[in-house]
């Protein structure tokens, strides 16, 4: 049997499908419609970099005003840079004692003992010990005219503990002040030479030097008096003993034996630092780090003699203005 049957059926009317809109209709964009917004790009890369110029320009302006205002802008213009400074950048001006430091015995004895120096000076007697201060960079040492009197020859050693053979320069023993050179030295550190007239007692100080060749001996004290006659004697056969103290005169008393009959008087800056034989031709120096004085003279009691003499609280200085007026005159030979 056949089926004759089909869906739909032929005889059915076809559904016709839902009519399109014109196209132009579906086209055409709606009332008021605003286009897309563009892609987002990132900013050029010219735009950052001009932005991060900014805080450069803020500091260039900066340091032009501290240019005009003085020293005590650039600490902001640091600050704006970001830097901390370092150790180099906190030197208080026109010392060598870091800012950090300021004011402490340890500040003064780090910043300033490479400056300080031990001499050993023979003699046909034997040999004695004092101290000596580095003045320039390529090894002028200033000490005490006593400390090098009548020597054939004179060695240093510095605090690193290289040794150098050093030539007398120049001698004034009328100021008990002598001038050394190292030979072959270079790049040392020199002391900052002070201002002595700005001294007032009860300034604290600090002493360096060699007593009995313990070479960088750090002591600590005040200016107990200012402007004392102090009488040293200028003979060279009265070169003191390693262990004795150099024969000197105050108040019509003599100290660490007989002056003798050729001497000379200076005034002098009086401290309580401990000053003990091999402090001589030393450095007194100022809470900034600052040369006010070089050691020359101690106390010692009547009855101390030789290894038992020791400081008691009276040391001497020779004012740094009177070292400072003399160098020249030193440099040329001086009155040897």
């Amino acid at each position: 049997m056949t089926d004759d049957y089909t869906y739909p059926p032929q005889n059915q009317p076809q559904a016709q499908p839902y009519p399109q809109p014109p196209q132009a209709y579906a086209q055409a964009p709606a009332p008021h419609a605003y286009p897309p917004p563009p892609p987002f790009a990132p900013a050029p890369e010219h735009g950052r970099r001009a932005r991060a110029k900014r805080p450069v320009a803020l500091i260039a302006a900066v340091a032009i005003v501290a240019a005009a205002i003085g020293g005590g802008a650039s600490v902001l213009l640091e600050r704006l840079a970001g830097g901390d400074g370092g150790s180099s950048g906190n030197a208080v001006n026109g010392t060598t004692v870091a800012q950090s430091s300021k004011g402490t015995v340890a500040g003064v004895a780090q910043a300033v003992s490479p400056s300080i120096v031990e001499i050993a000076a023979s003699t046909g007697a034997g040999q004695s010990t004092g101290s000596g201060v580095i003045v320039t960079s390529d090894g002028e040492i200033v000490t005490n005219n006593h400390v090098i009197a009548g020597a054939d020859a004179v060695k240093v050693r510095l605090s690193d503990g290289k040794t150098y053979t050093a030539d007398v320069v120049g001698t004034d023993p009328d100021k008990d002040l002598a001038l050394i050179k190292l030979q072959g030295a270079k790049g040392l550190k020199a002391a900052a030479l002070g201002d002595s007239s700005k001294v007032k007692v009860g300034d604290e100080v600090v002493a360096i030097g060699s007593p009995e060749g313990l070479t960088g001996t750090v002591t600590s004290g005040i200016v107990s008096a200012l402007d004392r006659d102090v009488t040293v004697a200028k003979d060279e056969e009265r070169q003191q003993s390693p262990r004795e103290g150099w024969p000197f005169e105050f108040g019509g008393q003599q100290f660490n034996g007989d002056t003798g009959e050729s001497k000379t008087t200076y005034k002098a800056i009086q401290t309580d630092a401990s000053l003990n034989p091999g402090n001589s031709g030393g450095a007194l120096i100022n809470m900034n780090g600052e040369i006010i004085g070089i050691n020359s003279a101690m106390y010692s009691p009547s009855s101390a003699t030789g290894s038992t003499a020791g400081s008691v609280g009276l040391g001497f200085a020779i004012p740094v203005d009177t070292v400072k007026a003399d160098l020249d005159d030193l440099r040329s030979g001086g009155d040897s």
